[in-house]
């Protein structure tokens, strides 16, 4: 290295040319000496420091320490670091692969009820396997097994009873990435106490400014005792004062000294295991309540959803204190015995690259990431940093907890490809903490799908249309995957009733892995409950069993009835030089004159030159305008740290409109008369489109209704009347043909030749329960439905069906499934006809569930070809569990007839996986195999994988 002198003399160039950049206008006035101040007297942010590292790596060709970031205060803090530090020392260890030895793990914790069971289960099966990896640049990373995880943990427990914690108490963690944070969360839940992770400081000398922000969170959980760093210690009277429930300030090296106390029975899986805040510390906390029962199901389905075995190796710098961090990388790691080399986040910001060496040197399969992590490490990693890279490892990346951004995954994929990055291993994923952290996943091996629709019907009508390849102005959304099992996702429109395919709304889940509700705040719990469903607050479409979200319920913009999406202004406006790129927030003001919404850009800048400043309003005014068609009402540029975010970064939009209605920021242009007449007019729109829509939807259903009233009261007097069976299907065909053109759903069939001439058994999906009236508007000549043995006991559907030859089966009673296989054996041997729902039930969720197989075995034994028949478009028209019905169009496909290769139980798995295959590639829903249904007399439950059962007969037909 250079010598003393010329090292300062190019460090401080490189510090002045970097705050010339973020402010111009300071060229004649800026003074920068080794004393000078990075935040107060330089205006170096995070990020802009984490951008000076980097280019004092490049320049001095080596490798700065991961917490110069939180440590550094002054230029003379990091010259002293560069002359520490060594020269090519990082590029000779990153490239050197350290394969984790790991003995083979057959099983996994089903049977725990809490997380402390998993982790005993753990201790017992195998103590001395390394769970985690705490990363370090020099390769020497220490490993923390089970075993001593959990001793440590059960120290810090003592700890705490010691303290006076009591079952079910809150403690709040407030600790950077390591072990102590790992031990302080599973003590307290040794300790039977519910912890609350909140997110440290980033140097200690900002520590009494963060605990005042943090002691809106303290207060909201009630926290008995606060598990930090020592040094907090000196503000225990202030934070007594802001949170009066808050007892003791502990390290956990000093909850760890001391002797021995009994601890508590262990938890039940009812218990509260998580306190969660989600939208930051100011303002009205929200803590969302998670149970042991809520966490396990959650791991349980997103490991099942990825694959994850024990032989998998997860890299994460992701936050502790943020969900994806805390239950998606280190709690699943922990169930599935999954090794996990784990950063500091500010290890990451500093040098985003090292997050891909880290990969690279452990051969990691799995890792995460918001979107904002990728394009940092699209802007910040030079060619000649990763040389040598291999990502070829890595099976699976989650990108969520943002809105994914179609151009970044593709640019990352095109920029890494090189490096083995597989575009498979990018998968888009959707969440919330109301679900612990998981609610949609694609299936593992399936490259990101990026669906482009026509602007004006999404913004205008809600209607998600394909965009043709020529489309110069469409909007792109991201395919976030389907439920994850045992879940499920709704879409609902204005009326409160479930919209059909490509048709936007209100996004609602339920699932073993929901919230009860937010800790001490029953107004915001009611908001969340729509009945059994959780509202998402996102707005979002279903498209071939994925989720597409389009955006926040609150966040959208109406104007003159058009949606404004902010995300894409917000991007566009990021773009521009002076405007600080991810702290622009777009958001809707009610104008109070005359209630209409208008469209506000809030943009953090640096520049506070006037002529600047006009300069930048008018560049974001022009690019907003460019991509929407309208100028925005107003653009307020503000300094540093005015746009709200959450702990994690994401942007506030909701609380950024309440800071300026409340006029805290920029000050609103005086409304002249004619613009309120304007945008009174503008205002009825978006309203009496909304009005128009909910009278069509409730038109069309009462209409819908009338029409299939009237012809059952015709049509079933002649079927059950007419002495010839082929005259009761030519009834029932005919007046299914009329009701489907009188509902205005137009019938589609493909391949109806095949089914002429055929005996043997037909197979079908069962998706609505109008998919009876739909086969019979299809097939030549009728067929005999297997309907349930339950219908008999329904006097009008018994007589209707009987008297068109339907074949009535058993589904609960074993023995006599037997006997009505022997029956349907006989019936085909005869030449009848059969036809099967081979899911053996319906549901109001899209997709394939798992076949029965009295269908196939009946075809195997029988030698007779099975006729795969698909049919789609009818659950859009009208749901299972609901009786709102919607104009959809409906397609029927017949496929290839399938001939059995036996007579054996093989054959007949044979003809049921090839029946299935063709079945899913017709369909456009996902593929639901792995769903468990138990069939019994009052219905259907779904069971998620690992969860004990009690056994039931049933009988596959």
């Amino acid at each position: 290295m250079a010598s003393e002198d010329t090292t300062e003399r190019v460090l401080l160039v490189a510090v002045r040319d970097l705050v010339l950049e973020l402010h111009p206008h300071r060229r004649r006035t800026l003074r920068v000496g080794l004393d000078s101040d990075l935040d107060r007297d330089l205006g170096l942010d995070s990020l802009a420091r984490a951008e000076l590292m980097l280019r004092l790596e490049r320049a001095f060709k080596v490798s700065l320490p991961e917490d110069l970031l939180a440590t550094s205060e002054t230029p003379g803090d990091l010259l002293r670091t560069v002359l520490r530090a060594h020269p090519g020392e990082h590029r000779r260890r990153t490239a050197a692969i350290q394969r984790i030895a790991l003995e083979p793990v057959e099983a996994a914790p089903h049977a725990a009820s809490t997380l402390t069971d998993v982790v005993d289960w753990h201790v017992q099966t195998h103590p001395k396997r390394p769970h985690i990896l705490l990363w370090s640049e020099a390769g020497d990373e220490p490993t923390i097994t089970y075993g001593a995880l959990a001793e440590s943990a059960k120290n810090v427990a003592h700890g705490l009873r010691r303290w006076g914690l009591e079952p079910g108490e809150r403690a709040a963690i407030m600790l950077p990435t390591g072990p102590a944070f790992f031990q302080a969360f599973l003590g307290v839940l040794y300790a039977g106490g519910v912890p609350v992770p909140i997110y440290p400081p980033m140097r200690m000398s900002q520590l009494e400014e963060h605990l005042r922000r943090q002691a809106g969170i303290l207060d909201s959980a009630q926290a008995a005792i606060l598990i930090t760093v020592a040094e907090a210690r000196s503000v225990a009277g202030l934070l007594h004062t802001l949170a009066p429930s808050l007892r003791h300030i502990e390290s956990v090296d000093a909850l760890r000294a001391g002797g021995k106390t009994p601890l508590p029975a262990t938890a039940k899986a009812e218990s509260t295991a998580l306190l969660q805040y989600t939208s930051g510390s100011t303002g009205d906390p929200k803590g969302v309540v998670l149970s042991h029962a809520n966490l396990l199901s959650n791991i349980r389905a997103m490991g099942h959803a990825m694959e994850v075995t024990a032989a998998d190796i997860f890299v994460s710098w992701l936050p502790l204190y943020h969900d994806m961090g805390l239950i998606g990388a280190w709690l699943g790691s922990l169930y599935f015995a999954t090794p996990l080399v784990v950063m500091s986040p500010l290890a990451f910001l500093a040098r985003p690259a090292r997050w891909l060496w880290a990969i690279h040197r452990h051969r990691a399969t799995l890792s995460a990431a918001p979107n904002f992590a990728f394009e940092l490490c699209l802007r910040n990693i030079d060619d000649d940093d990763i040389v040598g890279l291999d990502l070829g490892s890595l099976r699976m990346v989650a990108n969520g907890a943002e809105t994914v951004i179609p151009s970044t995954i593709r640019r990352f994929a095109e920029r890494f490809a090189p490096y083995g990055f597989r575009p498979e291993a990018m998968a888009p994923v959707y969440g919330l903490a109301e679900n612990s952290v998981g609610l949609t996943f694609p299936p593992p091996g399936r490259p990101p799908i990026i669906d482009r629709v026509q602007r004006d019907p999404i913004t205008r009508r809600g209607e998600a249309l394909s965009a043709a390849a020529d489309d110069p102005d469409p909007v792109e959304f991201v395919a976030c995957g389907r439920p994850l099992i045992g879940h499920q996702t709704r879409i609902i429109g204005a009326t409160g009733h479930e919209l059909g395919e490509r048709r936007e709304g209100r996004l609602q889940w339920r699932g073993p892995s929901a919230t009860v509700g937010y800790f001490r705040n029953p107004a915001k719990t009611r908001d969340l409950f729509d009945g059994a469903w959780l509202d998402s607050g996102d707005l979002a479409y279903m498209a071939g069993g994925d989720i597409y979200i389009t955006g926040r319920v609150k966040d959208i913009i109406v104007r003159a009835g058009r949606n404004i999406y902010p995300h894409e202004v917000e991007a566009v406006v990021g773009e521009i030089d002076g405007i600080r790129k991810g702290c622009v927030a777009v958001f809707g003001s009610a104008e109070p004159k005359t209630g209409t919404e208008r469209i506000v850009v809030l943009a953090e800048t640096r520049e506070t030159g006037d002529d600047i400043l006009a300069r930048l309003r008018e560049q974001s005014s022009e690019a907003a305008t460019d991509l929407l068609g309208v100028p925005p009402d107003e653009v307020i540029l503000a300094p540093p740290h005015t746009v709200p975010k959450t702990s994690s970064g994401k942007l506030r939009r909701a609380a950024a409109r309440e800071i300026y209605e409340s006029g805290r920021i920029g000050a609103r242009p005086r409304t002249l008369w004619w613009q309120i007449a304007r945008l009174t007019v503008a205002s009825l729109r978006p309203l009496a489109r909304r009005w128009m829509q909910t009278a069509t939807d409730l038109c069309y259903a009462a209409y819908w209704w009338l029409v299939m009233g009237t012809l059952a009261v015709l049509v079933w007097p002649l079927v059950t009347l007419l002495p010839r069976l082929g005259w009761r299907w030519a009834v029932f065909g005919v007046s299914a043909r009329m009701a489907l053109h009188l509902l205005g759903a137009p019938l589609t069939v493909a391949g109806a030749e095949r089914l002429e001439g055929h005996g043997g058994i037909l197979v079908v999906n069962h998706a609505s329960y109008l998919d009876g009236m739909v086969l019979a508007a299809v097939l030549p000549g009728g067929a005999s439905f297997v309907a349930k043995k339950e219908l008999t006991r329904q006097f009008f559907a018994r007589l209707f069906l009987d008297r068109l030859d339907a074949f009535f089966v058993e589904r609960v009673d074993l023995e006599g499934g037997l006997e009505d296989t022997r029956r349907a054996l006989a019936s085909v041997e005869a030449g009848r006809r059969l036809l099967f729902f081979v899911e053996g039930t319906l549901t109001r969720m899209p997709g394939l569930l798992p076949f029965r197989l009295g269908a196939f075995t009946v075809a195997a034994q029988a030698g007779v070809p099975v006729v795969p028949i698909t049919i789609r478009g009818t659950r859009s028209m009208l749901r299972g569990e609901q009786w709102f019905p919607r104009k959809a169009a409906v397609t029927v496909t017949v496929g290839r007839p399938l001939q059995p290769t036996g007579r054996d139980f093989a054959a007949a798995i044979r003809l049921r996986d090839e029946a299935r295959a063709q079945m899913l590639e017709q369909c456009g829903e996902p593929d639901l195999a792995e769903e468990h249904v138990i069939f019994s007399t009052a219905g259907i439950e779904r069971v998620e994988p690992g969860e004990t059962q009690a056994p039931r007969a049933t009988k596959d037909h």
